[in-house]
């Protein structure tokens, strides 16, 4: 089989690694696409995972459709020469098209409930859509649903294994308490009306909590002057062994704040984009806390903050929870192999069923 990979976030890299590493074992063939985004470009690189870029994140919504079509035609340029059997990607709209262009399938995977504009021009034209069984929308016959989140593609216990060395490329040990906090930048599609920290909340974060803790900042922008003291600098392959070992997150970013409900590190999410994988490892494991109320949000966030950072066995309980949803939760890898490799019987089965 024929497969082409259009990754177009630092996530998505994660994300089909293991699934391509482990179809290349069975004897698949693979191209892949990537866009110039964040530090997509430096875990493809570091995953020595051959790739040719394909567009760059600009600012705002007109340039992000210029964008569009400008990796539209560039996929599909690739595509014609490479003759897939299947695209897929991760929300991606380019996959999508190509795919029908060039008479190949496109599977595509999503979890966002509110990518109105992308969801509108990719959905029509995917032949599948993998969604987790979480996910509030109903997107029709070419749905699938499983049992689990995109994080488990590649932080199942399957796979991921956390490395304490990370912890002295920063002067730490697992003895010590941290706090890692996370900025965007507010240019997805899915981020046009959403707010999350103003300046002022997060000084005042970044000073109540650095009394109990040291604070890491990870931001998708340029951050003010005063905090860049508190920039993590290490290379974001090891983003995840941080992750682990870290006391909390806090921060607008909803996929580390599932990586953490994942790795059993208590995540505070602060952004009026209510997600319902968010939702549910908060209702259902109590892993995650939501704050979206634009009124009260930044407020009732600190305070849970500070809470945890107060509390007797905090790390002991996040991990018995943690046991518990990965009880209840598949290996999304094995899923994703499984489905494809076996594609189209899969979805006539999965479908019957």
């Amino acid at each position: 089989m024929r497969i082409m990979v259009d990754i177009g976030h630092p996530a998505d890299v994660h994300f089909y690694k293991y699934f391509m590493w482990e179809m290349r074992r069975r004897g698949h063939e693979f191209t892949v696409t990537a866009r110039d985004k964040d530090v997509t470009l430096n875990l493809l690189k570091a995953y020595a995972i051959e790739h040719s870029v394909v567009g760059k994140m600009g600012n705002g919504i007109f340039d992000l459709v210029k964008e569009w079509v400008k990796r539209d035609q560039e996929i599909y340029s690739i595509a014609r020469r490479f003759r897939p059997d299947i695209l897929t990607g991760f929300h991606n709209p380019c996959v999508a098209h190509i795919s029908k262009l060039i008479g190949a399938k496109s599977i595509i995977f999503t979890d966002t409930e509110h990518e109105k504009l992308a969801n509108m021009i990719t959905f029509p034209f995917a032949d599948v859509i993998f969604i987790p069984t979480c996910f509030r929308n109903n997107l029709g016959r070419h749905q699938i649903r499983y049992n689990g989140y995109k994080e488990l593609a590649y932080l199942h216990p399957n796979y991921f294994r956390p490395d304490p060395s990370v912890l002295g490329e920063l002067g730490l040990t697992e003895r010590d308490r941290f706090v890692i906090v996370r900025f965007v930048a507010w240019q997805a599609t899915h981020d046009i009306g959403q707010h999350g920290l103003d300046l002022q909340a997060k000084r005042r974060l970044v000073e109540e909590l650095g009394k109990y803790a040291r604070i890491l900042i990870t931001s998708e922008s340029s951050l003010p002057e005063e905090f860049e003291k508190y920039r993590i600098t290490v290379p974001p392959e090891r983003m995840h062994d941080l992750l682990y070992y870290a006391t909390l997150y806090i921060g607008e970013g909803a996929t580390i704040a599932s990586e953490c409900a994942v790795l059993g590190t208590p995540a505070i999410y602060v952004n009026t984009l209510r997600l319902g994988y968010l939702d549910e490892q908060e209702k259902r494991y109590g892993l995650v806390y939501n704050f979206s109320d634009p009124e009260t949000a930044q407020t009732e966030a600190l305070e849970k903050a500070l809470e945890l950072l107060r509390r007797e066995n905090l790390e002991e309980e996040w991990q018995a929870k943690r046991e518990r949803l990965l009880s209840d939760k598949i290996d999304v890898t094995e899923f994703m192999v499984k489905f494809i490799e076996n594609y189209p019987e899969s979805f006539n089965e999965y479908k019957s069923r």
